[in-house]
């Protein structure tokens, strides 16, 4: 699905999935009462009600692989982000064993990696639009500085050793969150799924076709189980975009305040 679709607020997607969804089922209830005539109505009656079980399985089926895909991808984003949140935090933390200039420079550092994310990156991973060609500058010349730092005790030799790992930690957390913003249900899943609801609704349109008000109600009912599922899946779809999404604010809560 495009990005103006996953932009739109819950309500407003809800709206879009529920109309397309009632819509192909008031296109199934009407094709199927004009073609239950004649020997075509003795036909579609004699279509057994055994087939709507089967149908309704697979169905379950398909939303519950495509589902687990989608909030998997989810909750690892977001763990993702914070885990890179909880490792620039303990930079932050452990920069003071270095106090004065390397202290302010790292914080400086770790101030910009976390604006820039928000204001670039963030924005580029609810496009899809972002790679892991461009390492992260202020990151990288974090751990070049860290790494050039002359301890003058032990303690300092163990902080810059915790200071480079969760450097490195930080950067392998942003790598994953990059990742992810690359994911989403692909198309071929959208219509295989939707497929499968279609030939539920025509199975249950078929079985009712003596029966007016049993058809809708049975369509409708299922037809609305079809929609719930299709909007949280198209709510979670994408992890970097939409009203249901992760944001930057893990990052935001560690960023390091400037003394003074």
């Amino acid at each position: 699905m495009s990005d103006w679709f996953h932009s739109l607020p819950v309500a407003w997607m809800a709206l879009l999935v529920f109309g397309f969804t009632y819509f192909v089922v008031a296109v199934i209830y009407v094709v199927v009462r004009l073609l239950a005539v004649g020997e075509r109505a003795r036909a579609f009656k004699s279509v057994s009600p055994g087939m709507l079980p089967p149908l309704g399985i697979v169905f379950g089926l398909f939303v519950g692989f495509t589902a687990a895909q989608v909030w998997s991808d989810s909750a690892t984003a977001s763990a993702a982000v914070d885990r890179e949140a909880s490792a620039l935090r303990s930079v932050a933390l452990l920069a003071a064993a270095f106090p004065g200039e390397p202290k302010n420079r790292l914080d400086a550092l770790i101030r910009s990696y976390i604006a820039e994310a928000k204001a670039q990156e963030w924005p580029l991973m609810a496009h899809r639009a972002i790679t892991l060609t461009k390492a992260p500058h202020a990151l990288s010349e974090a751990l070049q500085f860290t790494l050039n730092l002359q301890p003058a005790s032990a303690g300092q030799q163990i902080a810059q050793r915790e200071i480079i790992s969760a450097l490195q930690n930080a950067m392998d957390a942003r790598r994953q969150r990059l990742l992810l913003s690359q994911s989403q249900v692909t198309g071929i899943k959208w219509f295989c799924l939707y497929l499968q609801a279609v030939c539920a609704l025509i199975a249950i349109a078929l079985v009712h076709s003596d029966n007016r008000l049993a058809s809708i109600l049975s369509m409708l009912l299922f037809a609305t189980g079809v929609a719930t599922a299709a909007l949280l899946i198209a709510a979670h779809d994408r992890p970097f975009i939409g009203e249901i999404s992760v944001s930057p604010d893990p990052l935001l809560q560690v960023m390091p305040q400037p003394e003074g």
